[in-house]
């Protein structure tokens, strides 16, 4: 039996697709991000949302309260999650149901469980298809009754049955053990049997037998069930109102009335409360190694951590084609500097103007779009021109602050032509003076200055491999050095917690003067690659770059080279 054949109303709803950047993202990436969900949500995919999978710099910050737009969501890790499997607003039966009622809740759902909640729907525990079997056909020794023993109340068989009460009784809703006696025998045996008795345990069950129904409501037995739907007498009747009787009236015939009766016990003893359930951020990969040894439990709660209130449900063929987070990943193409959990997600799109490296596979053919400009949102910006869709004035201010950023306001050696042309397009736009406009940007904050040396060396900070070494380059744009030699020992020292955090062979910071488009080069390694670094050395671990501000373009590809000549060991 398949779980949830039918989708829910929330599976059925269009899930949004992430524009996200890289981690430690920089202005260009959260700007390039922001402005393509933009453009997306106004052509072709309106449910792109702009994300950031780190908080935006000072500078970035600046940029944004100038734009008048709001930061973008922060998403620090896309893994599917429990609370993406699971179905909300499940079926819930009642802990007062009965096996028939909950037996028909299952079936009519498709589900093998059920989650149970008590009557003010606080969540109690699970019911199994099998729990439900266990009520239906009682575990009994020989010359036990336990076959014929029920616990339920009288209005719970009516309820069952759809049966007509004929008398109603002070018991009717009074749940106890019953003993169920079928009026087989001839009616001297049915009267021994029913004065060997205790009346008040009685449950007789009979036709159209005139004899056998006034021995029992004399007898004053608990409740009469009169099958086919036969009729009992005025005398039957006031019998009954006499001794306390309640007397029921169904259309079922006997053998289905016995088998329903069985099922008009309630469920409340057979509700398990020892369950696996999981909180709504479970990742997969969780969720599938603890239900690897989980045999009998078919559908899991996802609860509340605080409240223990039951979210939602799911069951195992969930978890076999889940429903992915859709992205798309812009000024960046590895899984090493994506988004946490990126390898899991549906990778749609991807917009680059770095090198192609790394590990990023995806399963269906998807737009790459990679170009030799100095910025992401150069590609935002023509994308704009090609779909004939002028931004606003903010989205363009965005795009004029990321190729401005990312060019070294178009000094930078990665600067193109379609740099020039998009950042005059996008300033017209935006109705900035681009030098006043780099003034202020460059001004807005010093990350040395404002920044503790964590956030320094990871504001602007990029992961990578190569020639089997694992490697870190962060960047800053400084207005001069001076925040740079006061921190520099605790610079030092973050570049080595670094390196033991993230399991690094290389570590370094490259800290550029925009006024000069020089810099300077803290690292951290062993003295093996240091030697080789030839740029000039101002102490073992410090380096002056003349004419070098570009790191993907520069700095990037030369420690790439002299890594290539270090076997590591």
């Amino acid at each position: 039996m398949n779980e949830f054949d039918t989708p829910s109303a929330a599976a059925t709803q269009e899930p949004p697709v992430f524009v996200i950047g890289h981690k430690n993202p920089d202005t260009d990436a959260i700007c390039s991000a922001i402005a393509y969900a933009d453009l997306l949500s106004k052509t072709r995919l309106p449910t792109a949302v702009p994300a950031c999978c780190g908080p935006p710099n000072s500078r970035t910050d600046w940029v944004l309260a100038q734009a008048g737009i709001p930061r973008p969501m922060l998403k620090s890790d896309v893994s599917v999650r429990a609370r993406d499997l699971c179905r909300p607003n499940p079926c819930v039966a009642k802990s007062s149901d009965t096996v028939i009622e909950a037996y028909r809740l299952m079936t009519s759902n498709n589900y093998r469980s059920l989650p149970v909640a008590d009557a003010e729907g606080q969540f109690l525990g699970m019911l199994a298809l099998q729990d439900l079997l266990e009520l239906l056909i009682p575990t009994m020794e020989k010359g036990d009754n336990g076959a014929r023993r029920v616990k339920t109340s009288t209005r719970n068989i009516a309820n069952v049955l759809e049966a007509e009460i004929l008398n109603l009784t002070e018991h009717c809703d009074t749940e106890q053990e019953l003993l169920m006696m079928v009026a087989g025998s001839s009616e001297p045996v049915m009267q021994e049997r029913i004065a060997g008795l205790p009346s008040d345990e009685l449950l007789i069950i009979t036709g159209d037998r005139v004899g056998v129904q006034l021995h029992a409501v004399e007898a004053g037995v608990r409740c009469l069930v009169i099958t086919s739907g036969f009729r009992p007498s005025e005398a039957i009747l006031h019998a009954a109102k006499t001794y306390g009787t309640a007397i029921l009236v169904t259309d079922h015939d006997t053998a289905s009335t016995t088998q329903l009766i069985r099922g008009a016990r309630t469920i409340e003893n057979a509700i398990s409360s020892k369950f696996t359930s999981f909180t709504p951020d479970t990742k997969l990969q969780t969720i599938k190694e603890r239900i690897k040894t989980e045999r009998r439990q078919a559908l899991f709660p996802v609860r509340d951590p605080e409240t223990k209130a039951l979210l939602g449900v799911f069951s195992r063929t969930d978890l076999v084609n889940p429903q992915r987070p859709r992205i798309i990943l812009v000024d960046h193409n590895e899984f090493s500097q994506a988004v946490n959990g990126a390898e899991e997600a549906e990778i749609i799109e991807v917009m680059d103007h770095h090198r192609l490296s790394g590990n990023l596979i995806t399963k269906e053919p998807i737009q790459f779009i990679n170009k030799t400009v100095g910025s992401t949102c150069t590609i935002v910006g023509n994308s704009f021109r090609t779909h004939g869709v002028e931004p606003a004035s903010g989205i363009a201010l965005l795009i004029c602050a990321g190729i401005i950023s990312d060019t070294l306001n178009l000094t930078s050696p990665t600067t193109t032509d379609e740099d020039r042309v998009i950042l005059d397009w996008a300033s017209k736009i935006a109705g900035i003076d681009v030098d006043q406009f780099k003034e202020f940007f460059f001004a807005a904050g010093s990350v040395l200055r404002a920044s503790d040396m964590k956030d320094s060396v990871g504001s602007d900070r990029k992961e990578f491999e190569e020639s089997g070494y694992r490697l870190s380059i962060s960047q800053v744009e400084e207005i001069g050095f001076d925040y740079f030699w006061p921190s520099r020992e605790a610079l030092q020292q973050e570049l080595r917690n670094l390196i033991e955090e993230r399991n690094l062979d290389f570590a370094c910071l490259m800290v550029t003067d925009i006024t000069l488009n020089d810099s300077l080069l803290l690292v951290e390694a062993p003295v093996s690659i240091r030697k080789r670094i030839s740029y000039p050395k101002k102490d073992p671990h410090l380096f002056t770059l003349k004419g070098v501000v570009s790191r993907k373009k520069q700095l990037f590809p030369y420690i790439s080279s002299v890594l290539a000549e270090i076997p590591k060991g």
